[in-house]
């Protein structure tokens, strides 16, 4: 009895009929699935060859619960490669599960589109105390009413070890363990749809895991020689038998739409995404993930360090019809506009109003201009595009770690230079990503961890500390001597957010709140460019950027990331009121509930005063008649 697959390998219950099993391995000769626990327990099931190397059968034996593994031509024996569970990690069984015994209660939800998005990056395994799917939900009515409206989850497919980033997954199907079982994770998505948020996940279809992946025991040709990863070898989408690899991907992304009713993808390191068919495979990822959505909206959002728009061009035009791009751009200037420091990396960004303005109008500061750090050209025309297309962040899991002692932003700079760049961030047209503590201002730092067998996590700290040591600072014998371990449990624990910060630094916390509100509920900002915009620099420190709004019901952001600045005269036609208004103060980031020094409006006797380290917002506010000096 073989029924028709929603995934085309796997286990699959057929009610109380028994389980389907399917997997491919076409250079063997023989497949034998051995039920090792649970339901049907110590059976052998042969699995017949099709021709085309999948192998198939079904066990009447078995139901959701048991425990399996295959067995290769008669000799070792070895998980699933799309197994919906790992119990005990990845070396060990699979276990059957069925996705029909979740009660769902999110049967009104109807997705989420990228405009007005407040996206949170989260890592489940560090997020609470408890590091698990059920704690994280306790935190949604907060998350909900900071403005928080997209949760991103890292990479939760399984990996080995009692911690890790999760971007070494070996088991894409499979949620990892350590963070409860698969009904959890759905529990967590359900309750998060109940709090009106959305849930994307970050998967990684560049490469596998160095440790507990298992595919080549089925087929070599899940991997190519052809292409040059970064990270191990990479992934055989255009090669000899690269069809059904196709289909493992393309199955596994409709699969977390489907089973676990997610919002969308985060696709990481998409430049190490290797693919010369004429059906790109991250093109067929995102229509097969969108089919898989039926009558919801989803968002897919691409990491791609060259800046390659044509990943979210639509597919009409040539590209992939992916939603938005990470901006690295923003991020870099913000950095070094915070600290001073342009090093590595940083090396090509200035953190000067014109970076900050441009970022504004067109999203990427590189499109196609020379980039002396990678001594080549960097990045793509963005003509064409939405503002809401940029995904800003300030920080990121990547970007806080990569330094000695993971810190975060506000730690790294004066508080009134982090107030006014957090507002740079939350006012500007992107499409804002704030980090997990990020609103508060977390007093936990978050570094790189991983917990690996001895030998594999001695390389992985040895290439932590060369990876590092392209910043000048962080090169010296002294600097790589403190670097955290990433193997040590307490380089983990120490990453888990303490959540009595939102009381601690209760000012930073209102100021994101509010902040959140003013950009949803502002009808100008609300618009994210999409009714024009305009910058202009004002100083060597100071910028201005109007949204225009109708009938002239415009907004000032003056944003001064250095000392006092008097602008007298003031001959920028930006600064201009709309006819028959004046400016008057809506938002200031002195106002002294962010612990500022208090907010004043900046404009007097018609000349203009810049606060030093500081964000303002103006509205117009209608006058009777014209007013003449």
């Amino acid at each position: 009895m073989i029924n028709n697959y929603t995934t085309p390998v796997g286990a699959e219950v057929a009610g109380a009929a028994g389980v389907q099993f399917r997997v491919w391995a076409p250079r063997r000769r023989r497949v034998d699935v051995i039920l090792e626990g649970g339901p049907g327990a110590e059976a052998e099931i042969e699995l017949h060859s099709d021709g085309t190397g999948f192998f198939s059968g079904f066990a009447a034996c078995a139901a959701a619960g048991s425990r399996y593994r295959y067995r290769l031509d008669g000799e070792g024996v070895f998980p699933d490669p799309a197994s919906r569970f790992q119990p005990d990690g990845p070396h060990g069984s699979s276990e059957v599960i069925d996705p029909a015994l979740f009660q769902w209660t999110d049967q009104a939800w109807k997705g989420v589109t990228l405009e007005g998005q407040v996206i949170y990056e989260m890592h489940i395994g560090s997020f609470t105390e408890q590091g698990t799917w059920e704690a994280a939900i306790e935190q949604f009515p907060e998350l909900a009413s900071a403005g928080i409206s997209l949760i991103e989850v890292m990479p939760v497919g399984d990996f080995p070890g009692r911690f890790g980033w999760g971007y070494d997954g070996v088991n894409l199907f499979a949620p990892c363990w350590l963070y409860g079982r698969p009904d959890d994770m759905r529990g967590f998505v359900n309750a998060a749809h109940a709090a009106n948020l959305g849930v994307i996940l970050d998967v990684v279809y560049n490469h596998f895991g160095p440790d507990g992946n298992y595919l080549r025991e089925f087929s070599p040709d899940y991997f190519t020689d052809r292409y040059a990863n970064e990270w191990g070898d990479a992934i055989n989408f255009d090669g000899e038998n690269s069809g059904p690899v196709r289909e493992y991907f393309q199955a596994n992304a409709a699969y977390w739409i489907r089973e676990f009713h997610l919002d969308g993808f985060r696709l990481d390191a998409t430049q190490q995404i290797f693919d010369a068919s004429p059906d790109h495979i991250m093109a067929a990822i995102v229509r097969g993930a969108r089919e898989a959505a039926q009558s919801r909206k989803i968002v897919i959002i691409a990491e791609n360090e060259p800046q390659d728009t044509r990943l979210a061009r639509p597919p009409e035009e040539g590209g992939f019809g992916v939603d938005a791009l990470w901006n690295d751009d923003f991020h870099h200037s913000a950095m070094v506009a915070a600290t001073g420091h342009n090093e590595a990396y940083y090396t090509d960004y200035l953190g000067k109003p014109q970076e900050f303005i441009s970022a504004a109008k067109h999203g990427f500061l590189f499109q196609g201009q020379r980039y002396s750090w990678q001594k080549q050209r960097r990045g793509t025309y963005t003509r064409g595009m939405r503002c809401s297309q940029f995904v800003n962040f300030i920080q990121n899991h990547d970007q806080i770690a990569n330094s000695s002692r993971g810190e975060r932003i506000h730690s790294l700079t004066a508080p009134g230079l982090y107030r006014a760049i957090t507002a740079i961030l939350l006012l500007a047209p992107g499409t804002p990503m704030l980090f997990q503590g990020q609103e508060f201002a977390s007093t936990n730092r978050f570094y790189y961890f991983a917990d690996h067998q001895p030998a594999l996590a001695r390389m992985i700290r040895e290439g932590r500390a060369k990876f590092l040591s392209q910043f000048r600072s962080l090169a010296s014998p002294e600097i790589q001597e403190t670097l955290a371990d990433p193997g040590n449990p307490t380089t983990f624990q120490k990453c888990k957010l303490d959540f009595s910060d939102r009381e601690r630094n209760a000012a930073y916390y209102a100021m994101h709140k509010d902040l959140i509100r003013l950009r949803r509920e502002d009808p100008v900002f609300n618009a994210q460019g999409a009714t024009g915009l305009d910058g202009a620099v004002l100083s060597e420190a100071a910028f201005v950027i109007r949204h225009f709004g109708a009938d002239g019901n415009d907004r000032l952001l003056l944003v001064n990331l250095g000392r006092d600045v008097r602008c007298e005269p003031a001959p920028e036609p930006l600064l201009a009121p709309p006819p028959n208004a004046a400016w008057t103060l809506l938002w200031s980031s002195e106002d002294t509930r962010y612990g500022g020094s208090g907010g004043y409006s900046p404009e007097a006797d018609g000349s203009w005063q810049l606060p030093g380290y500081a964000a303002i917002v103006m509205r117009p506010e209608r006058i009777s008649a014209p007013e003449h000096d």
